[in-house]
């Protein structure tokens, strides 16, 4: 079983099954720890995420990242978007990643032949659609400093956090 298999076992287990959505939340957060150069899954606070939907897509980012609620890594902003945003806050590099508006129009050219239906070909198709035709990644800047959005950060990230300041332009 590959890495991607297992992520969507772990977030079929806690969503009590296995949806589009999901396979979609797994593949951000693994496209982002890839962009980041972190490794996955979390269980520190090295990793922030923000998710614009509070659905299916959150068990996938879950299951893929490690990240949660409970330990403040885990945001959820419902914007009823499937998109999240990344930081890694190590180097303080953020991005968003979103499916591409075409991905769900093209996602039956990646899956396979004997498909029943169109969520079929979802649930299938964007487990091995290549990331270059499922996602648009874009450099963003969180509007918060990142110690008020982690809280108690581990070693000494808070007062490094504490001395630097991040550019603000009201987007997340």
């Amino acid at each position: 079983m590959n890495t991607l298999d297992l992520i969507l076992a772990e977030s079929a287990k806690r969503h009590k099954h296995l949806c589009p959505r999901q396979v979609l939340g797994a593949r951000m957060g693994l496209f982002a720890a890839e962009l980041l150069g972190i490794e996955l899954p979390r269980s520190d606070k090295r990793l922030l995420v923000i998710s614009e939907t509070d659905g299916c897509a959150v068990d996938g980012l879950i299951a893929a990242t490690g990240c949660r609620v409970g330990s403040r890594t885990l945001r959820i902003l419902d914007f009823g978007k499937v998109a999240a945003t990344f930081t890694n806050i190590s180097t303080e590099a953020t991005i968003r990643i979103v499916p591409k508006p075409e991905a769900r129009s093209r996602v039956a050219e990646h899956a396979p032949p004997l498909v029943r239906n169109n969520w079929e070909a979802m649930l299938l198709g964007y487990q091995v659609m290549p990331i270059s035709d499922l996602f648009v990644v874009q450099r963003v800047k969180l509007d918060r400093p990142l110690s008020e959005m982690i809280g108690r950060l581990t070693g000494g990230l808070l007062a490094t956090f504490a001395r630097k300041k991040l550019s603000t332009d009201g987007r997340c």
